[in-house]
């Protein structure tokens, strides 16, 4: 009995010892690291972006931070948009404009209209479907054992059971308000070994105390996976854009309105055949042609001529 109990205890003490060395934890770190290079590196800027937060809260229950600030580590480390600020920061940053127009900052400031750069798209991060009984238990009955007190929170394809999430990464294009790109993304605990905090604590200097709450927790890291995925996908699908001006380049031209009455003419040269008589307020839109100060332009009828720059200005 004494030796059984010996050899148990010996196994039990190897089996330790092989989880404890340099070796195990290695293996776990090797892996955690390859699904960190899986964020793919853009050679050329795709965009202006900005990452607006879903509307449903599905993350204070799993005690996760908003899924803006993980697709804000994405996009940094990534390189392949330019990333805009839509939400807090820029709450503040109107204060701060609205100050300027009061007159109650310090001259010099350079705070004030026409600084502000514009998105060209805006980013959704979100849960992929509702899902209350996850292979057929109910979700409620477990959640305490994997989150801990949270047992309220029925989330949205998120198996607690078996680790795994499925999440939803949009694309709406902001001039022509368009849906771009939609891709789905898969992350489960099988994916990485799951030594809690492992390589993925590098990512807190990008979001701080935010981002520790994906990557220091089981479902954090599945989140986090999946998100990973989903946005690998969405940069694939538009690394075909032009690369010369991007999605501004992409989009038709801004409209004008005359701020004056005026005529259009059939050819660039003033004083020709006058094609048609143009009212003040008209809106007119730029075919992209352009001859000095006189523009090509059609009207909403499909009348095309050319009309004086100084006669419009762009419609806001």
């Amino acid at each position: 009995m004494r030796t059984s109990s010996s050899l148990g205890a010996a196994a039990a003490f190897g089996l330790a010892v092989a989880i404890a060395s340099p070796g195990f934890a290695e293996s776990i770190q090797e892996k955690t690291e390859r699904k960190q290079a899986d964020i793919p590196n853009c050679g050329r800027n795709l965009g202006t972006i900005a990452i607006r937060e879903p509307e449903h809260n599905w993350w204070s229950d799993l005690n996760l931070a908003s899924p803006e600030v993980l697709l804000k580590v994405f996009v940094r480390k990534s390189g392949c948009f330019t990333l805009v600020d839509r939400g807090k920061g820029f709450e503040m940053a109107q204060q701060e404009r609205a100050l300027a127009s009061g007159g109650n900052l310090q001259q010099g400031s350079n705070i004030g209209a026409g600084q502000v750069k514009a998105a060209d798209y805006i980013l959704v991060p979100d849960i992929a479907s509702k899902n209350n009984d996850a292979s057929g238990t109910n979700i409620g009955g477990i959640l305490g054992g994997f989150v801990g007190g949270g047992a309220g929170a029925l989330i949205s394809h998120i198996s607690i059971s078996s680790k795994t999430a499925d999440v939803v990464l949009s694309i709406v294009n902001v001039r022509t308000s368009e849906d771009g790109p939609i891709e789905q993304g898969h992350g489960s605990k099988t994916d990485v070994g799951f030594g809690v905090g492992g390589g993925w604590g590098s990512w807190g200097g990008f979001g701080g105390a935010a981002v520790s709450s994906y990557t220091n927790t089981d479902i954090g890291q599945v989140v986090t996976l999946a998100y990973i995925d989903a946005y690998t996908k969405l940069v694939g699908d538009m690394g075909g854009m032009p690369s010369a001006g991007g999605a501004s380049a992409e989009a038709p031209a801004q409209a004008v309105s005359m701020t004056r009455a005026g005529r259009m003419y059939a050819k660039s040269t003033p004083g020709g055949k006058v094609v048609r008589s143009l009212s003040a307020g008209m809106m007119l839109y730029p075919t992209g042609n352009k001859d000095g100060t006189m523009w090509e332009v059609k009207d909403e009828l499909g009348n095309q001529g050319w009309v004086s720059s100084l006669s419009f200005e762009l419609s806001k």
